[in-house]
């Protein structure tokens, strides 16, 4: 009976199971607001290096031709 006592009032499980879901919640916060930001982000990236290509494009035209 003491057993079943011990276990009965044991909560470090929940409490493990509790850290589990507030991770999980982190978690699927993270991968929302990724996905959110991921298009804008990644109109950003290409716009800067397409100005790059097109910064390098001219500078490098004129070491070419001379």
């Amino acid at each position: 009976m003491n057993t079943i006592a011990r276990f009965v009032n044991d909560e470090s499980g929940a409490t493990a199971i509790e850290y589990g879901l507030i991770a999980a919640l982190i978690a699927v916060g993270i991968i929302v607001a990724a996905t959110a930001l991921g298009g804008s982000l990644s109109g950003l990236f290409n716009g800067i290096s397409g100005r790059l290509v097109t910064e390098t494009a001219k500078t490098a035209a004129p070491a070419a031709g001379g």
